[in-house]
This record gives C-alpha cells, structure tokens and sequence, in this order.
C-alpha cells in the first residue's frame, strides 16, 4: 500500500469548504430546475446538457457529449462525459440524470423556490440536486487541493426515468472503465445512502386457446381465460420462494364477449428480485410453466421485454463501510437501506465496479409536487461524498476494500 504524499484534507477541512459553496449550490440547483427537461423533452435536456457543460468546462474538466440514439420511435437527448485528470490512480465516476418526470411548462408553473430550509421545484430533488451536488463536490476536491484520484469523471444521462434504454450501454462502458461509482439520487428521508437496490424484468405472456360457441360446442374450444388463471396463481405463488423475491401479475386480460369460449388471453408481470441469480431464476420457471399448459391445446409464449439487474450488496458493503465511519466526523449517524426501487446505479454496478446510491443531498417527495430538497444537510452531504473520494483514491491500490 503506498499513500499519496499530498496533503489530505481532513472531513473537517472538506466541510468547511462545503459551506462556502452553499449559496454557489443553490443557484446551480435554481437554475437546472428552471429548464423543464421530461425525459420525453429532448430539446430540454440539451439545454441542461449545455448549461451543465458551460460549468463543468469552467471547472477544468474536458467535457464530450455522446449522442444517443432513437429507440421504439423516441429520441433523447445527449449523455455528457466529462473527464478532470489527477495525480493519482483511481478512476472516480460521479453519476446523475438530466430527465425529469415533468411536462413542458411546470417549472414556470411551479418555479424553484425556498422555504423554511426546503427547496422545491419540478426534479428538484430527482435529479437535479445530484447534478449540483456532484458540481460542488468538483469544487471543494478543486479548492481543497485534492486531486489524488487518477480521474475524476461526471457522467449525465438523459432518460433514467424511463428505464435509461438510449445511455445504458454507454454509461455501463464507462463503468467498465472506472474503479469505483457514486450514484448521485438523493439520500432517502432519512438520511439513508442506498446499499442495494432490487432487479427488474417485465414479461409478456399470452396465452393463444381456440375460440367456440360457448353453448353449441363449448367441447370444442379450449379455453384461454382458464389457462390464464392458473396462470395467474402460480405465478403469483412465486413470490417469497427467494428472499425478497416479488412475481406480480400486473394486468391479465381474455375474451370480448360472454358466449365466445375465449380463445386468446394476456398476463403482464414484474418479478424483482435482490439477487440476479433469484431474478433469472424467477424468469426460467416462468418459461418452464410455459411449457406445461394446465389446459389441453392451450399454446403459452413468454416475453422478456426488459431485464435490470439488481444493485446487490456485495458491490457496495465496502464503500457502505468507509462511508458511515465517516459520517461519525460529520456529526451523521448514517444508515445504508435497501430498496425495491431502480435506478441507473443498477446498471453501472452489473459492469462490476464498486457503486454505492444515494450520494446525493436529503430529499423526498419525488415525482410528486410536493418534491423538496433539505438545503440545511447539502454542506455534510457534500463533504461525505468528497471524504470518500479522497479515501478511495489517497492510495495506488484497492486497499480500502474491506477496511473498516
């Protein structure tokens, strides 16, 4: 193990600096808020790209912006690279969406404001609050002369809110090359960072029978709707049969009209698992069941129309580790939770670099109106983030792994 002969800045030194960049934290967040950018908003998510690109140029980094390409007849906008090099080894990816849930027209409607230590306004806390406290990181690592990492890399996506379909590959291969990740969504209410995070796959089933008078010759037909209910509780049956597996049967639907045996039926389902071997698992014995109609002459054909990987806990126990010991310097009692819900550090930690959640500063109230951002935690949450950086990359190996 060999340490960087640089100066390291203390948590305390980080936080001081964290604090002067309050007021500079604020107006950044101001001013992604006030750019409607829904993912569906390609034109407005360029103009947070640029903007975004305008201020990590001034910061030193190099910045490139990746276009994306059209899927299922929709485009996005781009994913922003941007690059600052060091003296060290470490490779550091910082990592946040530009997308919104939001239409064009709500950040006028409802524009960023702040009350009683709480700032609000469409994607404030999701994500635009992880796109300037990821910027403000930049700056305190910059005035506290730390730049031990080898690089330090700031990746924008355009489309996380709608399962990340147009930069997965390209935010999974620049992954691929880094040696460890800091997703920057919002802490949880609490104050939680994410340690895991469940998988998810949707699949279409249907169910293909023969159509009959249901009172001439109902002996004729074979039955849709029954094969889709036995369907339904077996599927359904699943869940539990892992830790934290869940197998919903979302919608199911046969038939059009009473007297007609239904010859055709559709089941729509989502199995999310924590685990990705209990998560293929799941998706083979739906397949299997497939195989073995409960109703003579019924055909089953299954779809996997989509297929995310879960954050597991292996990949971030060691950061999990680093990161509430030093929370303790903060004044911070932190906690790491596990959730069902996705997002696009899924994605990175399946390339299998090191990835912890929740980076970003304490928020709530996402996809909602009411979304807020606590202005008070942003300095400690900010000095977290800087800590860890300057934890993981103050040596030329992987020695942090496993410390405690």
């Amino acid at each position: 193990m060999t340490e960087s002969i640089i100066t390291v800045p203390t948590t305390e030194i980080l936080l001081g600096y964290a604090r002067g960049l309050n007021d500079a934290f604020r107006q950044d967040l101001a001013d992604l808020v006030a750019i409607d950018s829904g993912s569906d908003d390609a034109e407005g998510v360029r103009a947070v790209a640029d903007w975004c690109t305008e201020r990590l140029a001034l910061q030193g980094f190099s910045v490139s912006a990746h276009k994306t390409e059209t899927v299922g007849g929709q485009s996005f906008g781009p994913v922003i690279i941007a690059r600052r090099l060091g003296t060290g080894t470490t490779r550091v990816l910082l990592f946040a969406h530009m997308d919104t849930v939001f239409d064009r027209g709500d950040s006028a409607r409802r524009p960023y404001i702040e009350e009683a230590g709480r700032a609000y306004g469409p994607g404030v806390s999701d994500d635009k609050g992880g796109i300037a406290a990821a910027f403000a990181v930049a700056r305190v690592l910059a005035d506290s002369g730390w730049d031990g990492y080898g690089e330090l890399i700031i990746a924008l996506t355009p489309d996380e809110e709608v399962g990340s379909p147009a930069s997965r590959e390209i935010l999974a291969e620049l992954a691929s090359t880094s040696d460890v990740a800091f997703c920057m969504e919002c802490a949880r209410e609490n104050g939680d960072i994410v340690g895991s995070r469940k998988g998810v796959a949707d699949v279409h089933i249907d169910v293909q029978g023969r159509t009959a008078h249901s009172g001439v010759e109902p002996e004729r037909g074979v039955n849709a709707a029954v094969e889709a209910a036995h369907l339904l509780l077996e599927l359904q049956a699943l869940s539990g049969s892992a830790p934290g597996l869940s197998v919903n049967v979302g919608t199911i639907a046969a038939g059009n009209k009473v007297n007609i045996v239904p010859g055709s039926a559709q089941l729509r389902v989502e199995v999310r698992a924590v685990r990705i071997t209990d998560l293929i698992g799941a998706l083979d014995a739906i397949d299997e069941r497939a195989d073995r109609p409960h109703v003579p002459g019924a055909v089953i054909t299954t779809k996997r129309l989509d297929v995310c990987p879960p954050l597991e806990i292996d990949s971030t126990r060691d950061l999990a580790r680093i990161a509430t010991r030093l929370a303790v310097d903060l004044g911070l009692d932190l906690q790491v939770a596990a959730t069902g819900g996705v997002s696009d550090a899924n994605f990175v930690a399946a390339s299998g670099v090191s990835t912890l959640d929740g980076l970003g500063p304490i928020g709530g109230g996402d996809h909602t109106e009411d979304e807020w951002i606590d202005l008070t935690t942003v300095p400690q949450r900010v000095a977290l983030l800087s800590a860890l950086i300057v934890e993981v990359s103050r040596y030329d190996d992987e020695s942090w792994r496993g410390a405690r």
